[in-house]
């Protein structure tokens, strides 16, 4: 064996040791952020008004903002174009990727392969306004961190890699669904020796392990948001405190 290819086993398998640890930490860090969410109390009634008046209201405003962004839409429509345009995109570039995790491919994401590649052309459009209303709106740029632009930067580089990879330097797609299904199927083989796919395979790895400790966990954490997930009850039911404890002075 010759020193090049031992020096490409060690990297493939750095590679792969990489990509386990990342979905470990994913998913590891998914869990319990969602458990520190079940857990903590929410001592008070805070609905946000005009609130829904049953639990069936509830599902329908969850439902709305997570879909539609109604809530989004009606503070800020400039925003709200482009969140969704943003987000839409960002679904379609997931979903055009089952490709590579099922076999064999379902129907349904064969035909909707030229929507979702278009999509992933698109998708640097909003992310880019995103960046610009960050910096270009004081009261933004106020409350803007280091870590708002670490997300939009890492999703615009995967986005932008896998764009290369697809129209100009393009990976044999029989070898990267090969390294997908044999990380699925903890059976790894050698990823495939390309420059760009292995940086964009790398970014995806790095977004999967910043994902549970970023604002990215928006996606879960709305569903245990209480003034998303109350009902407007306070007229027919007393709501009590649990932190209300009587103090007595001897």
């Amino acid at each position: 064996m010759t020193d090049a290819a031992m020096i490409w086993n060690v990297i493939a398998a750095l590679i792969v040791g990489f990509a386990y640890l990342s979905a470990f930490i994913f998913v590891g860090g998914l869990l319990l952020r969602l458990a520190l969410y079940i857990k903590t109390p929410v001592p008070l009634k805070i609905v946000q008004t005009p609130g829904p008046k049953s639990a069936p209201g509830v599902v329908a405003r969850i439902a709305s903002d997570v879909l539609i962004f109604l809530n989004l839409f009606q503070a800020d429509k400039l925003l709200w174009l482009g969140a969704w345009f943003f987000h839409a995109c960002l679904f379609l570039i997931l979903f055009r990727h089952l490709r590579y995790f099922l076999y064999p491919v379902p129907e349904i994401i064969i035909d909707w392969q030229t929507i979702c590649v278009y999509a992933g052309f698109f998708f640097p459009i909003p992310a880019l306004y995103l960046f610009w209303r960050r910096m270009a709106m004081s009261r933004v740029l106020y409350i803007s961190g280091l870590p708002d632009y670490i997300t939009l930067i890492l999703l615009t580089a995967i986005a932008s890699t896998g764009m290369l990879v697809y129209y100009f330097a393009r990976v044999y797609v029989v070898d990267v669904k090969a390294f997908m299904l044999g990380l699925l199927n903890f059976a790894p083989v050698q990823p495939p020796q390309h420059p760009i796919f292995l940086v964009h395979f790398l970014l995806v790895c790095g977004l999967l392990i910043w994902f549970p400790f970023s604002k990215l966990m928006h996606a879960g954490g709305i569903f245990f948001s209480p003034t998303r997930n109350q009902r407007d009850n306070l007229l027919k039911q007393r709501h009590v405190n649990p932190w209300n404890e009587e103090v007595r002075v001897d």
